[in-house]
């Protein structure tokens, strides 16, 4: 084992050893697409924006660390979710929240402005859709596509812009009508569900399914049914080609069997998923 981490360059904490995988789950903006990069950076401060004239005790830096931490705890859940415990907090500091749809709102209208550029780019042929993708996922969607699994993909994002988003970086194709994000009834979606449904509809076992994420939750959801956790602790700055220390932690928290940077060494990670060697392989 100590050979293949070596040599693959990976992270492993579990190895795969036997598993025969049918279904594969990727998680969308930070495990491929790159148009939501920097997402924390608005939704934290608008919070300590919020929290800021409340008499919280606290100092803006204490708040942007309490507020970071929060969103982190809950990264890979619907934008509502993190909405529902902000509002918890401001209720904890003295004040009146607002309804957390209010509060999700305000956040989609910042974040859609900060994105603007890069979608209108997309969109106009300004940027190709590879540019905004994390290294290497293209070239591990086609090995995957190529083994005949079933792709899905799952997103906190509400579901029309991961649709929207997942034409604009030209990956939709490989996950046909399985995309998932979040609804207006934030209670009927969930990537837990998404999960136990595919077990449910398709008669597998949890064993036989392999989940690329860089959230927290959809690594516990994964676990929770057996099933193999990667955790993408992805630099989305820079496009990956390092592990973030900060995403490395909280996915090793959550549980997750693999760690990598990016999908760079695609190939070799197909070949370790799927019991080939990983030696001599060659340039990828």
């Amino acid at each position: 084992m100590a050979d293949m981490m070596k040599e693959c360059g990976f992270e492993i904490i579990h190895p795969p050893q036997e598993r025969a995988f049918r279904f594969v789950l990727f998680d969308f903006d930070g495990t491929i697409s790159l148009i939501r990069e920097g997402w924390p950076d608005v939704m934290v401060p608008m919070m300590v924006e919020y929290l800021l004239p409340l008499d919280t005790g606290k100092t803006a830096e204490e708040l942007y660390a309490l507020m970071a931490e929060d969103v982190a705890e809950t990264t890979g859940k619907q934008t509502i979710y993190q909405m529902i415990r902000f509002a918890e907090r401001v209720r904890e500091f003295g004040g009146r929240p607002l309804d957390a749809q209010e509060y999700k709102a305000e956040y989609n209208r910042r974040l859609l402005d900060h994105i603007r550029h890069r979608r209108e780019a997309l969109a106009k042929g300004k940027v190709q859709p590879d540019d905004m993708l994390l290294t290497g996922a293209r070239g591990l969607l086609e090995e995957l596509s190529r083994r005949g699994l079933l792709m899905c993909l799952a997103s906190g994002t509400d579901e029309q812009y991961v649709r929207e988003e997942a034409k604009l970086v030209d990956v939709a194709k490989y996950f046909g009508e399985h995309i998932y994000g979040a609804l207006a009834d934030y209670k009927s979606y969930s990537k837990a569900m998404v999960i136990e449904r595919l077990i449910r509809e398709n008669g597998i076992d949890g064993e036989q399914l392999v989940v690329f994420g860089d959230g927290f939750v959809e690594i516990e959801n994964t676990k929770s049914v057996g099933g193999y956790a990667v955790g993408v602790a992805s630099d989305e700055s820079a496009g990956g080609g390092k592990v973030d220390p900060w995403k490395r932690e909280r996915l090793l928290r959550a549980g997750a069997d693999m760690i990598i940077a990016d999908f760079a060494e695609h190939v070799r990670l197909v070949q370790l998923l799927f019991g080939d060697s990983c030696r001599d392989t060659g340039p990828t």
